[in-house]
């Protein structure tokens, strides 16, 4: 089944007080998505850094209940 987009923003919220996260369905089917997430958490980190705090904050779906995330990071 795969993951609604309200559900990617609330798991990174939880992981990231302060962050703003906007989500695009890219493909219309629900599995494949780009998000941009700028979150104060990120300043002084590498992008590698920024993207595996969302990740982590994604528990491990990734590859199961979200097939595809295109992930841009901003510092806030």
């Amino acid at each position: 089944m795969p993951m609604p987009a309200h559900e990617i923003e609330s798991a990174i919220l939880a992981a990231l007080p302060g962050a703003v996260v906007a989500i695009s369905d890219l493909a219309g089917d629900g599995d494949h998505y780009a998000a941009v997430v700028t979150a104060p958490q990120f300043a002084g980190l590498t992008r590698v850094a920024q993207q595996r705090l969302v990740y982590n904050a994604l528990g491990g779906r990734m590859g199961g209940a979200l097939h595809a995330l295109k992930l841009t990071t901003i510092a806030a």
